[in-house]
């Protein structure tokens, strides 16, 4: 299990690297305000699969028990989105889009700046942001 001072080490480098995104992102933050958390959301008025939407999530972090999740929605817009994560990323994948984070060196942070980055353009190009 990952110590609590780990978590903090963790959430800490991947926020600070979502928060780069911040704007054209809105940043948000869930409660209680002792759970550490961030979420970065597109607040724009669009249509998606015939859906009136104001907001469409993008990604975030939460301290949870035993590790950092860091949750990136880029991947449900195609199957093949996948591809945006370096096969050293796909083992900490829980589900679809949720990442277990116990360890973070600096090759693993830059495969998480570069998703974001990719997942960015993706929503860019929809028209998302």
């Amino acid at each position: 299990m990952t110590s609590t001072r780990d978590q903090a080490r963790i959430f800490d480098a991947i926020e600070e690297v979502l928060l780069r995104h911040a704007p054209p992102l809105a940043v948000r933050r869930d409660t209680p305000a002792d759970k550490r958390n961030v979420h970065l959301w597109s607040e724009k008025e669009l249509e998606i699969a015939g859906r009136k939407r104001t907001e469409v999530y993008f990604a975030g972090a939460i301290v949870q028990k035993g590790y950092v999740g860091f949750y990136y929605m880029p991947v449900y817009t195609d199957a093949e989105r996948r591809g945006l994560f370096a096969p050293e990323l796909l083992p900490l994948l829980e589900g679809k889009s949720c990442f277990h984070v116990k360890e973070l060196d600096d090759k693993r942070l830059g495969q998480i700046e570069d998703a974001l980055e990719r997942g960015l353009d993706l929503y860019r190009q929809r028209g998302w942001i």
